[in-house]
């Protein structure tokens, strides 16, 4: 088994099982609706896969019973609270100081986006995290200009955040 902490977000069918399946422990998602962890409890089971600790958590308000992971991820989480109408930008600050919490120093975050272009999720999540690897997606092309529909980045934390910036 490989011995990693693994984080995802907000999540019914996930990244998890596959992780689960290719050997990881370890491995724990959340959701801030409990019919959500109940879903996803009951797909675990039917696939037999006991490796999987699921809790009822939300992300921008977590209990101290999260953190410590080595890889977080997220494939729809922070496009969501991107476009929440009430204080949208303070969610996204919040968002940047949980993953902060959660994650090691030197832990990886893989963040799938539909919203949001490299060069942007970059800038918002500046703050303690860098460019590791960027993930092939499709391009495709209109108006005589290309583009991707889904920005896919590995970012690794360098940093706690900082509420400094913020002063």
């Amino acid at each position: 088994m490989l011995q990693y902490l693994i984080l995802e977000l907000e999540m019914v069918f996930s990244w998890l099982n596959l992780l689960a399946k290719c050997g990881f422990s370890n491995i724990t998602g959340i959701d801030y609706s409990p019919s959500a962890i109940q879903l996803s409890k009951s797909v675990t089971k039917k696939e037999g896969l006991c490796n999987i600790e699921l809790k009822v958590e939300d992300f921008l308000n977590l209990s101290n019973k999260v953190s410590g992971f080595h890889i977080c991820v997220d494939k729809g989480t922070f496009d969501a609270i991107s476009l929440s109408p009430d204080n949208s930008l303070g969610k996204r600050k919040q968002y940047v100081k949980s993953l902060s919490r959660v994650l090691k120093r030197k832990g990886f975050f893989l963040i799938t986006s539909c919203n949001w272009t490299k060069e942007e999720l970059l800038n918002e999540f500046s703050e303690g995290f860098e460019l590791y690897e960027e993930l092939p997606t499709p391009k495709f092309s209109f108006g005589g200009r290309s583009g991707n529909s889904v920005a896919v980045l590995v970012l690794q934390k360098i940093q706690d955040f900082s509420l400094d910036q913020f002063s």
